[in-house]
């Protein structure tokens, strides 16, 4: 029986780690990718860390709420 997601959040967390998995089996195949593979494993661990901040949160965590965009959008990329 597949895992049933218990909110948005956790699907859309369980689709991108997902995404990341099937990238990382992919770039197995091939050679000096190993960083690349390296940031991957650690995108998705910040992903597994969100996700346990929503499971042990529930209801009360939220990653759609004005606090965590305006947190999120300061990101900013570096040139």
């Amino acid at each position: 029986m597949a895992y049933e997601p218990g909110t948005p959040d956790c699907r859309l967390l369980m689709d991108a780690k997902a995404s990341l998995e099937r990238a990382l089996h992919t770039l197995n195949g091939l050679p000096h990718t190993d960083h690349i593979q390296r940031q991957l494993v650690s995108i998705y661990n910040q992903l597994e860390g969100m996700h346990e901040l929503k499971r042990a949160g529930g209801a009360d965590v939220s990653f759609r709420s004005a606090d965590w965009s305006a947190s999120s959008s300061s990101i900013k990329p570096t040139p």
